[in-house]
C-alpha cells in the first residue's frame, strides 16, 4: 500500500489546490450581511455586530495565504507524485476547505473555549498534513526536482511542525485556562519563527 510508484507530475494537483484554497477563501465571506430597512441607530448596531466576523475573517485569511503558500512552496520541489502524496494532499485541502466552519464559530462564540480549541484544531490538522507532505518527500528523492528549500528540508520541516505544535498545545490551553490565553499563544509563534528563520540562516 506505501510502495511509491510515480503517477506522473504535480501540475494537476497544484490547480486542484489552488482551487479549493480559493473557494475556501470565498466562503469565509458568505456570513457578512447586514439587513436592509434598518434605522441609523440599528444600522450603526448592525455594522458593530460585523466586527468580530471581520476579525476571524482576517485571522483565516492569514491562515490559509500561508499555508496555501506553503503547500505551493513544497510542491515547487515535485517532479513526480505518487498515491501517498495524492493521499495526503487531498487530506489536506479537505481540510482547508472546513476552515470556514471553526472560523464561524470563532467569530460568533469567541468568548467559548471550545469554538477557539476547534479552529487550534482545524490549523493544527491542516499543518500536520503538510508536514507528513513534505516528510514523505524528503524519504522520496526520486519525486524530487533538484531545487532544495534554501534552508533546506529540515528547517523546513521544523518550520511546518512549530504551527503544528502550537495549535495543538493551544487546544488544552483553551479548555483548561481559557480562549485568551490560548490566542495568545499563537502570537508567540511568531518570534519563535523569526529565531528558526535566523537560526536557518546562519546554517546555511
Amino acid at each position: 500500500m506505501w510502495k511509491s510508484k510515480p503517477d506522473g507530475g504535480p501540475e494537476r494537483l497544484v490547480a486542484l489546490a489552488d482551487g479549493v484554497f480559493a473557494i475556501a477563501l470565498t466562503l469565509l465571506v458568505l456570513d457578512f450581511y447586514v439587513p436592509r430597512g434598518l434605522g441609523s441607530d440599528r444600522y450603526d448596531d448592525a455594522l458593530h455586530e460585523l466586527i468580530p466576523n471581520l476579525g476571524g475573517y482576517a485571522l483565516s485569511v492569514l491562515v490559509l495565504g500561508a499555508f496555501w503558500r506553503e503547500h505551493r512552496r513544497i510542491f515547487g520541489f515535485v517532479r513526480e507524485i505518487d498515491g501517498q502524496v495524492i493521499t495526503l494532499s487531498l487530506m489536506g485541502l479537505s481540510i482547508a476547505a472546513l476552515v470556514p466552519f471553526p472560523t464561524k464559530l470563532l467569530s460568533e462564540y469567541g468568548g467559548e473555549p471550545e469554538s477557539v480549541a476547534i479552529y487550534a484544531a482545524a490549523v493544527a490538522a491542516l499543518g500536520a498534513a503538510h508536514l507528513a507532505l513534505l516528510l514523505v518527500l524528503m524519504r522520496r528523492p526520486w519525486l524530487r526536482s533538484e531545487a532544495k528549500p534554501a534552508e533546506g528540508f529540515r528547517f523546513f520541516a521544523l518550520d511546518l511542525a512549530v504551527t503544528v505544535v502550537v495549535f495543538l498545545a493551544s487546544i488544552p490551553l483553551a479548555l483548561g485556562v481559557g480562549a485568551t490565553a490560548a490566542m495568545w499563544l499563537w502570537l508567540a509563534m511568531a518570534p519563535i519563527k523569526v529565531a528558526l528563520g535566523l537560526r536557518a540562516g546562519r546554517a546555511r
